[in-house]
Formats: structure tokens, C-alpha cells, sequence
């Protein structure tokens, strides 16, 4: 049996993959919501712009950094790839599971600067 910490990390790992469709059906209860404010609050809106995001970059890579497991909360830190040479992100997904399943989700990006003065990277 998975642990919240894991069904975190493969329903980030699966939604980056492409599989947005199954990791909704396995992890998310749908009458959740998130707090993303640039989509409606439902998850319906949410993993239609994943979809669309998948898309759009479909050789996005994501890498799990730490994961953290508390209660009924895990937090996620990822570094996110969109296409090699662009853009880096540092994102830290927040979940809420109740029976097995994410209720709730919150996330925070800081794009990676590639002439970042900071020695000790980003990582």
C-alpha cells in the first residue's frame, strides 16, 4: 500500500509524464479543489491545464528533490525542466489526502536564474 508521500510524488511524476488523466483517477478526489490563482478552483480546471501545459511542453522532466509526509499533509520540492536550456523552475507542491486521496493542493514557483549569483545552485 502507497503512502500519502508516495502517491504525492508519482501523481507529479505521472501528470508531468503525460498520464494527467490516469493520475486524476488514482489520486485526486475531484470534488477537492486547489489554490492556484491563475484557475478556477475546482480540479476540473486544474487538470485542464495540464493537459494543455502537456501540450504545449511535452518533454517537460520533473525530478523530485524532497518530499515531506506529515499527518495528512505532504509537501513536494521538484526542480522542473520545461525544455532544456529554458526556464527552470524550483516548485513546491502542498497536498491534503483524505481517504487515500488529494483534497486539496497548493503550489509555489521560483523560476531559476541561469546567471543565478548563488554558488550553492538552487539545490
Amino acid at each position: 500500500m502507497q503512502t500519502d508521500k508516495e502517491k504525492a510524488v508519482d501523481f507529479l511524476n505521472q501528470v508531468v509524464a503525460g498520464h494527467i488523466d490516469d493520475a486524476y483517477t488514482k489520486y485526486v478526489d475531484m470534488h477537492g479543489t486547489h489554490h492556484n490563482a491563475y484557475f478556477l478552483a475546482g480540479f476540473t480546471s486544474l487538470k485542464q491545464a495540464m493537459l494543455e501545459d502537456h501540450a504545449q511542453h511535452p518533454n517537460k522532466r520533473i525530478t523530485v528533490k524532497n518530499a515531506i509526509g506529515e499527518a495528512d499533509l505532504v509537501a513536494v520540492h521538484s526542480h522542473l525542466v520545461f525544455k532544456p536550456g529554458e526556464l527552470e523552475m524550483s516548485v513546491v507542491h502542498i497536498f491534503r489526502f483524505k481517504d487515500g486521496k488529494i483534497v486539496k493542493m497548493w503550489d509555489i514557483g521560483q523560476g531559476i536564474p541561469m546567471d543565478s549569483p548563488n554558488q550553492a545552485g538552487a539545490f
